[in-house]
């Protein structure tokens, strides 16, 4: 059934772009460039060489047998960003690393989906006020942009290193979460999590709802109102730049995850296109499980429902 006419819009484009469940669950992710994995593993091993020097400020909140506070780390580049530690009242069974989407976060997404769980909210390079950078732009449109020319300076390269600098915070800060260490992305950071996964074994299973950065030849065909059109906009009059985005597609990175996953995907999306985020899970070698939702950007209440249940089930089973 045609979801643009199930979903009333005013939208000068079809969120659907016309593909039907069956034909967003064929779609294969696009090829790796031959140095796709030496590239990445030498980022994650630049990463990791990092003395993130986790701070820890003062209790600020406390939330539903949860303590808040605040706490900052260094990342590539010497970069110091800021977010939040969540921490349970009782035992810490598990940790958690949680990304956000393309518009930052201004405090961590609570409640978390299971109980003993220590969690840390990093805000990611540039986005947020707890991570300004100088010379790098906190607006979506202009920082997806950002040093987009190579593949090295590309600013989705740093995101990605963020977050694995976040689970070595985390992992310092709590070292009882090793071996139960999951992700939790959404938009933004859930394309930023596909990236981030493949290279890192520290993390046992992860939950992306609505991952964006999946097949860039895809989204370049196809018009949005996230941060995809300025990237769209940009290749109509720089199609060189197809070079770079192979290395950063959510989507051929997803091929390289083995660990459990679980993606929550909708069939309309106005912001990040379906294709791109069916790419990402049809992708994934591991264990998968797919919730599929009717809208995306925002989700209808009753989706949104059914894939809070459906994420703690998962991480319950898996993480």
């Amino acid at each position: 059934m045609d979801q643009s006419r199930i979903h009333a819009h005013d939208y000068p484009f079809d969120p659907t772009h016309g593909y039907d469940l069956g034909e967003l669950l064929a779609i294969q992710p696009p090829p790796a460039p031959p140095d796709f994995d030496a590239f990445w593993r030498r980022t994650y091993d630049s990463a990791r060489e990092v003395d993130v020097a986790p701070q820890v400020g003062a209790l600020t909140a406390t939330h539903q047998e949860t303590r808040i506070f605040d706490v900052s780390y260094t990342t590539l580049g010497g970069l110091r960003l800021g977010g939040w530690l969540v921490l349970p009242d009782g035992p810490v069974e598990r940790g958690l690393v949680v990304g956000h989407g393309y518009g930052g976060r201004t405090a961590p997404g609570l409640p978390l989906p299971l109980a003993g769980t220590a969690a840390i909210f990093p805000c990611a390079r540039g986005l947020g006020a707890r991570s300004r950078v100088d010379g790098i732009p906190d607006v979506s449109a202009r920082h997806v942009l950002h040093g987009i020319q190579t593949r090295d300076r590309y600013v989705h390269r740093g995101c990605v290193a963020d977050v694995w600098c976040a689970a070595s915070a985390l992992l310092r800060l709590v070292p009882s979460v090793a071996g139960r260490l999951g992700y939790l992305g959404v938009s933004f950071g859930g394309g930023i999590g596909a990236l981030a996964l493949p290279w890192d074994d520290r993390f046992t299973a992860a939950h992306l709802t609505l991952p964006s950065f999946g097949h860039h030849p895809l989204r370049l065909t196809m018009p949005c109102t996230g941060s995809g059109e300025a990237i769209r906009r940009y290749h109509a009059a720089h199609p060189e730049v197809l070079d770079v985005l192979r290395y950063f597609d959510a989507a051929t990175a997803a091929t390289r995850i083995t660990i459990p996953i679980q993606v929550a995907a909708a069939r309309f999306d106005p912001a990040v296109p379906p294709p791109g985020q069916f790419a990402i899970y049809n992708a994934l070698s591991g264990p998968r499980s797919l919730v599929v939702l009717s809208t995306g950007h925002p989700s209808t209440a009753a989706d949104e429902q059914a894939l809070l249940a459906a994420r703690s089930d998962f991480l319950a089973a898996y993480q």
